[in-house]
């Protein structure tokens, strides 16, 4: 029997699927495409603007670009005049070249290149320093400005996390600054933590703000903190996904792969997004005393955020072409114009699970299902099939969904999968030109008239 995993219903999506404005640009496009939703980008920072303003809490949100390269969601920070967060020379200069305020840059990422320090500190951006050597790097440029920076906390509740200053290397950094003089303005301290947890952010958010406290014993301004990312996005149902984890076994995957649940992205969260923020400001760090909401306001320390994935929660997807369908024993083989680098939870040895909408194409007489004659009619008729979906290169493990999805009908060439809700990460975090195949271009969809419009991302 196969699994299920269908993605939360998203009426929009359904328009503009039902539209027809998808198998025109597969056509004129020429290949696949992931379409983009800006507005859905503008509920959710709004969604997060509440939080903090509900909290009576003085924040700063930094979209983390990373999460996708697309221009018009940089033009959505301009315009809500929201800060990025960058880790590169190339994003630093495309948020710029997108109207986003230098000051509104938080340069994060380890042992940061030169040149990205050296822009970052003329154009006034918040650095994160990861290592002492970073430091010592910026009280030695010339940038014609003091150098903004937030000292990066090694998290101990992650001892083997690779980012930030331990506890001498703190000290240390902290005695440097505020010797330092006019060289550099430490504004604050920032962490980076993986995982979803409330607590260990709420706690650790909470002693970043006793370190301001002390930082400015020392003379040093430490008016802010950031908490980085970490904002969980719900993709499905509670039911369906603890099914689906129970359930899942090698059999329900092409060649029996096999997966634990541990690799699995978490897909549903019971608290997601701008509400996860809620439950931080909530908690109380250490588990007594305040809120960590009454904490920043009692320090006047402000709020920094660099929410990726959840900013651009149910903001896309990405569509690809039906290229061939072949029959196995039990189910079938279905190929697509295009490859699994497009969808990146591949990087990280899982899948992506929400699984693919099927979109038919009208057959026509010019272009029929089965020019050749050669499949069984029953094979054509729209009754349940199973398959796997691969991408066109010619790698065996080129498999864009190893499991054998439970398509409502047999995929036939010219019909369209669409791979819902992939705008935060899935796009383009390591696809690549593999056989000279173009990138799949992506499409701003406007439907605010009576049919959806769309224009290329730029």
């Amino acid at each position: 029997m196969a699994l299920t995993l269908p993605a939360h219903p998203d009426p929009l999506a359904e328009r503009i699927h039902r539209s027809g404005l998808l198998h025109e640009l597969a056509h004129g496009l020429g290949g696949p495409f992931h379409y983009l939703l800006p507005e859905r980008f503008d509920a959710n920072l709004a969604a997060f603007r509440a939080a903090l303003a509900d909290a009576g809490v003085d924040g700063r949100i930094h979209y983390a670009k990373k999460a996708n390269k697309a221009s018009v969601f940089v033009d959505r920070c301009a315009a809500a005049d929201i800060g990025v967060d960058v880790a590169s020379l190339g994003e630093l200069r495309d948020a710029l070249g997108h109207g986003v305020r230098g000051e509104h840059l938080v340069v994060t990422g380890p042992a940061k290149s030169a040149p990205l320090l050296q822009v970052a500190v003329r154009q006034g951006a918040l650095i994160a320093v990861d290592a002492p050597d970073e430091l010592e790097h910026l009280l030695g440029l010339d940038g014609g400005r003091p150098a903004r920076v937030l000292l990066r906390r090694h998290p101990p509740s992650q001892p083997g996390s690779r980012f930030g200053l331990d506890d001498g290397q703190l000290h240390r950094a902290l005695e440097r600054c505020a010797a330092a003089g006019d060289a550099v303005r430490m504004e604050g301290f920032s962490f980076h933590l993986s995982g979803y947890a409330v607590r260990p952010r709420a706690d650790l958010a909470g002693e970043l703000v006793e370190l301001c406290l002390h930082a400015r014993s020392l003379g040093l301004p430490a008016n802010r903190i950031s908490i980085g990312g970490g904002f969980p996005v719900d993709y499905v149902a509670a039911d369906a996904w603890d099914a689906f984890l129970t359930a899942q076994r090698p059999g329900h995957y092409h060649g029996e792969k096999s997966f634990a649940a541990s690799d699995f992205y978490p897909y549903h969260s019971p608290v997601a997004g701008a509400d996860t923020l809620r439950e931080i400001l909530a908690a109380r760090p250490g588990g007594t005393g305040p809120s960590l909401a009454e904490r920043l306001r009692q320090a006047g320390v402000t709020l920094l955020l660099e929410p990726g994935r959840a900013l651009l929660d149910r903001a896309g997807s990405s569509v690809f072409p039906v290229q061939g369908v072949k029959d196995r024993a039990g189910y079938g083989i279905v190929t697509v114009d295009g490859t699994s680098l497009s969808l990146s939870e591949q990087w990280f040895a899982s899948e992506y699970l929400p699984e693919p909408v099927l979109l038919r194409a009208a057959p026509s007489p010019a272009d029929p299902a089965d020019p050749a004659g050669l499949a069984d009619p029953a094979d054509l008729a729209d009754r349940p099939y199973r398959a796997c979906v691969g991408g066109a290169s010619c790698l065996d493990s080129d498999l864009l969904t190893w499991r054998k999805i439970a398509f409502p009908a047999r995929p036939r060439v010219g019909d369209l999968l669409v791979y819902p809700n992939t705008a935060g990460y899935q796009m383009d975090s390591n696809e690549s030109p593999f056989h000279e195949l173009p990138l799949p271009p992506k499409v701003v969809v406007d439907h605010s008239g009576d049919r959806p419009r769309w224009r290329l991302d730029r």
